[in-house]
């Protein structure tokens, strides 16, 4: 099972810790933080990974080179100038696999994910989200994840305060690379503006439930819940 892992963020929201390093390589309990995940990967059995990389990339390239010292296998896409989710996708086409398993750099969810690519392997969808119900609280992200009985997707937004949004996308899903045709063909793109809404319409993206919560190092008060977790 091939996984893509998106990396090519700025982490604005970390700054002055990301103005000399990209995000995914913020410290995190004595290591960079893309580590942790490359290192749960190997234990996993997942080797064949690719890293979409963009603001300060040569250092996360640097750093891993081809894997070989993780027993991982390492190929990198990255982008010539900021191109969004979707933008980066649209320049790794020619590196995916048909089924593959995405992971957020800057998220954190210990699950067996090469079950997700399972999942979308086992069902006609293009794409599956896994998602956590927040009932304690404790991610302090709100919902933006709505599921029919069926498991389809039914809404997608970040935008709102809503209760009928009762799940949280949770850094990880799985696409079919027929999924990256739907990407705009220039300029920068989203997956969850341009690629969410049209699945969601077509009643192609299936929701996977997780009693997992994740953790994400997107503001400083998340990165110290990571850090005691991975400590």
């Amino acid at each position: 099972m091939q996984i893509v892992i998106l990396a090519g963020g700025l982490g604005t929201r970390l700054w002055p810790l990301t103005k000399e390093v990209p995000k995914p390589m913020v410290p995190v309990a004595g290591l960079p933080y893309l580590e942790h995940q490359l290192r749960l990967l190997a234990r996993q059995g997942l080797t064949d990974i690719l890293i979409l990389t963009a603001y300060l990339g040569e250092q996360i390239e640097h750093y891993f080179q081809d894997g070989r010292q993780f027993g991982l296998s390492i190929r990198y896409s990255r982008e010539p100038e900021p191109l969004g989710t979707g933008g980066a996708f649209r320049e790794a086409k020619h590196l995916l696999e048909d089924v593959f398993v995405v992971l957020y750099g800057d998220s954190y969810l210990p699950m067996d994910y090469a079950s997700v690519g399972r999942y979308l392997s086992d069902s006609e969808a293009l794409g599956v989200l896994v998602v956590y119900r927040d009932i304690r609280e404790e991610t302090g992200v709100r919902g933006n994840v709505a599921l029919a009985e069926s498991g389809v997707v039914s809404r997608y937004d970040k935008t709102v305060d809503d209760p009928t949004l009762q799940y949280i996308e949770a850094g990880v899903l799985a696409l079919r690379k027929e999924a990256i045709s739907l990407i705009p063909s220039s300029g920068k793109a989203s997956l969850e503006q341009e690629v969410f809404p049209q699945l969601i319409q077509r009643g192609l993206l299936l929701g996977l439930p997780t009693e997992q919560r994740f953790y994400d190092i997107g503001t400083p008060e998340r990165l110290q819940a990571i850090e005691a977790l991975l400590a």
